[in-house]
């Protein structure tokens, strides 16, 4: 049990759109921006969030204790995992009678994890990689789930052909003087991503703090501000919703909250190409005295 673990339970809504740029490609459609082919509505994984939210805390973090990332670009899982064998003084090789002599190793190695990591103790993690290792840290289901994004209106990804001047191979340089290619693009969407914090999972299993939620909003309301390219054109996050309950099981279902949440296209407006225009409103009457709500962006 960890006692320093929020005490609420929350659910969230997290407004964000895209202009001219591919917000999340589907390299089994030639990096197409994911749509739902029956609705053409957009998708973005949850994964793609999670990432965003990740380099985030590792940009302004920069690996200070408690703060580093699990998930992350060039290095192994097993090198992060062997890290609690080794501040346990544990051997991989016998791994086997050192958890015989200590029943409670499993854990120790799981809530080093969780105190080391921060996405590990945020959003959970597989750490049981078997296949040319015998470190196994475990399995932690985290506090911070999301789902996956989808645009409130049908999108229309547009193919858009590009020209470059600079030439890949001396044999073509001979033949041409530019090289044709093409990128993909969302003229404008408007993505609703709806995500749950469990109180009861942040006290049972990994210890995620009020320090760490607070640095959750900050890393959600910041994503893209750290992730800016070319590829995906301009993304921001225009409104983070909040439902704070009063208890750490909740006081309300979470579909009737996010049920409340309401996003139109503003009446006279045929198409839309800004946040501007949409409306946003928060139905106050469906939501219970025992559960508050914030409005962050």
């Amino acid at each position: 049990m960890f006692e320093n673990a929020i005490k609420n339970r929350y659910e969230f809504v997290i407004l964000f759109d895209v202009e001219n740029g591919n917000p999340n490609g589907d390299p089994d459609a030639g990096n197409m921006p994911r749509i739902d082919p029956e609705t053409n509505l957009g998708i973005i994984t949850d994964v793609c969030l999670k990432r965003k939210i990740r380099n985030y805390v590792e940009t302004v973090k920069e690996d200070s204790t408690g703060y580093r990332i699990y998930i992350k670009d060039n290095i192994p899982l097993n090198r992060s995992d062997n890290e609690a064998y080794t501040a346990l003084g544990v051997d991989e090789k016998n791994v086997k009678d050192a958890k015989k002599k200590d029943a409670d190793l499993d854990v120790k190695i799981r809530d080093f994890m969780c105190k080391n990591f921060y996405d590990i103790r945020t959003f959970g993690a597989v750490m049981t990689t078997f296949v040319k290792s015998a470190l196994n840290c475990g399995q932690v289901r985290g506090p911070v789930q999301l789902g996956f994004s989808r645009s409130i209106e049908p999108v229309v990804p547009q193919e858009i052909t590009i020209t470059r001047v600079a030439i890949t191979t001396e044999a073509d340089a001979e033949k041409k003087g530019t090289e044709m290619g093409r990128k993909y693009i969302v003229p404008y969407g408007l993505y609703r991503c709806e995500g749950y914090i469990s109180a009861n999972l942040a006290r049972k299993t990994t210890g995620f703090s009020e320090d760490d939620l607070a640095l959750l909003w900050e890393a959600i309301l910041n994503m893209f501000e750290t992730d800016h390219s070319a590829a995906r054109g301009n993304m921001a996050v225009r409104q983070l919703i909040i439902f704070k309950h009063d208890s750490e099981l909740g006081c309300a279902p979470a579909h009737k909250l996010f049920d409340a949440v309401k996003v139109e296209r503003r009446f006279g407006v045929e198409v839309a190409r800004s946040f501007n225009d949409y409306t946003v409103n928060v139905d106050e009457a469906a939501i219970p005295d025992s559960v508050s709500v914030t409005m962050m962006g």
